[in-house]
């Protein structure tokens, strides 16, 4: 690469890059694909058919599987995408046969702060402008899936409004549903962060017609908190798809009783939607080592993992596999040792926890950074002081992974702002808790820059790790999320509000409750639920205002705090920097 990192945007740098990446048949060839589960979207990406690997690899042993998460981080974002393409780059440089998954980014995201999600300076996955917007259509079809659901559900509920029971089942051969308005909870969905439409009325009346819907109270939540994601991300093949896509509960009656997307008979429909999004896509880092995409991003208030299915495929076809969870180890992590691994039956090898100064300065007092805007002083000087005081976050997350009984990585993923002294005490801290710590620059550097990240991450695999669940899936959900929050946020209890209590006592019922695993929904910015506390708090409570029940998907969403399930877009979203070149149709600004 000629492009220097500190001087050019990432999409500079990736459109430099695609100039000579590979093109797809010759990177599947390269990775033992067989032409025909190859299945291009043009020349350089493709869909992937899974279970034709799956059956051919059978008896080849899985590779090493890393996880890659971080500490809690800043709003601008640790690097955990761009750490994971660059160790993938930096095993590659090792010679070893390594393969990454990573999750489709979201447009919410990608048109607001954060970007797309495809890692960023010299580690990037390409092409970068098709990853970005749109890729292969899984989000769409995840999307489509969902609203037809809704649409099933809303149409119902207005024909059982306007017929009587003999004319419903004379003219569309259903049975009355008694579906009660009050208690749908399922809203739709849409992939971009709008805040307006978090709570809407919908099915009003125009021009004095009587045929414009259902009127009550909805909302739209973002598509990758959809439980149709979420049953992408842990399916295991089609049949568990479709098995689970019946399972969905939308609304109660009014006895009380679950209606689902089966009983809307929609369930069918939904899965056909599904078909092509259930294989998963394959791209390249900048350096040429293979990258599948799979399933949707946002562990505060999703899974936050790759699909099950991807981890499965790349395991088979690599000796070296990483895999990424979103945010911190509290959240992303957490859902991957307790949910994702028991899902898939998979058990991880490492597990990289990655840090940035930036970060432990913000744990350590100074400011919070804001997107956007230019950096407080504190974090374009070198500070000491806040760097050890932040630290206290770093050690947290160490015991996390250590719970799961993985001996962590610590990932310095260094800013050309850092100073020696700084790297030095983060550093120091981790040799001193006992952990592996290795300095990367993979940002600045690629590959070359994360050898010391890499032979770290092979080292820890040689490891003889003990992994084993949090908790006892048979336990009450309570006690779940109170193990949670008490052995992994460090708080000193539970409280739950009158609406929450409610439905997991409703949920407790059910004779699959220890079925369904515990999916938090909760702030990023914090090991608590309160954003503002920043480093490791003490002496709090988590507080549960709402639950939601994912049947599909198998999975409890308790809400805690104040985390919305439709993200907003703030004053200066990335939106306004995108634009087309008219001449070549090039697409500029997408980082």
């Amino acid at each position: 690469m000629s492009l220097d990192p500190t001087k050019h945007a990432d999409w500079e740098i990736a459109r430099e890059a695609e100039q000579s990446m590979k093109k797809i048949d010759q990177l599947a060839q390269e990775m033992g694909l067989l032409p025909d589960e190859v299945l291009p979207y043009g020349h350089y990406m493709a869909k992937i058919d899974a279970p034709a690997v799956l059956k051919r690899q059978a008896a080849r042993p899985n590779g090493k599987y890393v996880n890659v998460t971080a500490i809690t981080p800043t709003p601008l974002g640790e690097g955990k995408s761009t750490t994971t393409i660059g160790l993938v780059q930096g095993l590659g440089r090792r010679q070893q046969n390594v393969s990454a998954a990573i999750r489709q980014p979201s447009g919410g995201p990608t048109m607001g702060v954060k970007g797309s999600a495809a890692g960023g300076g010299l580690s990037q996955c390409i092409p970068l402008t098709p990853y970005s917007l749109g890729f292969t259509g899984d989000l769409n079809a995840v999307c489509n899936a969902h609203n037809l659901a809704m649409v099933a559900l809303t149409s119902r509920m207005q024909h059982e409004r306007n017929y009587d029971d003999e004319k419903l089942e004379k003219l569309s051969g259903m049975k009355r549903l008694n579906i009660d308005p009050t208690s749908v909870r399922m809203g739709w969905v849409m992939d971009f962060c709008c805040q307006a439409l978090r709570n809407v009325i919908i099915g009003i009346e125009g021009d004095g017609r009587s045929n414009d819907g259902f009127m009550m109270r909805s909302r739209f939540d973002i598509a990758v908190a959809s439980e149709v994601m979420s049953i992408l991300s842990v399916c295991t093949d089609l049949k568990d798809m479709r098995q689970r896509m019946g399972k969905i509960v939308m609304a109660y009656d009014k006895h009380g009783r679950p209606v689902t997307t089966a009983d809307l008979e929609v369930d069918g429909a939904m899965t056909a939607w599904m078909v092509e999004a259930i294989k998963p896509s394959l791209i390249q880092t900048i350096e040429g080592q293979p990258v599948f995409v799979h399933a949707g991003p946002f562990a505060n208030i999703a899974l936050g993992q790759s699909s099950v299915i991807a981890d499965k495929v790349g395991l088979k076809l690599s000796d070296y596999h990483v895999t990424e969870s979103g945010f911190g180890s509290d959240i992303g992590f957490e859902k991957f040792w307790n949910l994702k691994c028991h899902y898939s039956g998979l058990t991880p090898d490492a597990s990289v926890l990655v840090a940035t100064v930036r970060a432990l300065k913000s744990h350590g007092g100074a400011p919070v950074p804001v997107a956007g805007r230019p950096l407080p002083e504190e974090y374009r000087t070198e500070n000491v002081g806040l760097v050890e005081a932040g630290c206290v976050n770093l050690l947290h997350h160490i015991n996390i992974i250590r719970k799961a009984g993985i001996a962590p990585v610590v990932c310095i993923n260094a800013f050309h702002a850092d100073t020696k002294e700084e790297i030095a005490t983060v550093r120091r801290m981790c040799e001193q808790a006992g952990a592996r710590v290795a300095l990367s620059t993979h940002w600045e550097h690629g590959g070359a820059g994360a050898l010391e990240l890499a032979d770290a991450v092979m080292d820890a695999c040689n490891d003889k790790n003990e992994f084993k669940p949090l908790y006892d899936w048979n336990k009450p959900i309570e006690e779940r999320i109170a193990d949670i929050a008490m052995q992994v946020y460090g708080a000193d209890g539970v409280d739950f509000a009158p609406k929450a209590k409610k439905i997991m006592a409703e949920i407790q019922q059910r004779d699959d409750a220890n079925t369904l695993g515990i999916c938090m929904a909760k702030t990023q910015y914090s090991l608590s639920d309160n954003p503002m506390l920043k480093g490791a708090p003490k002496g709090w409570r988590l507080y549960v205002r709402d639950m939601m029940l994912y049947g599909g998907a198998g999975l409890v969403v308790p809400v805690a705090g104040d985390i919305m399930l439709m993200p907003g877009t703030g004053s200066r979203p990335a939106f306004r920097r995108v634009d087309v070149d008219t001449e070549t149709g090039q697409v500029t600004g997408v980082f």
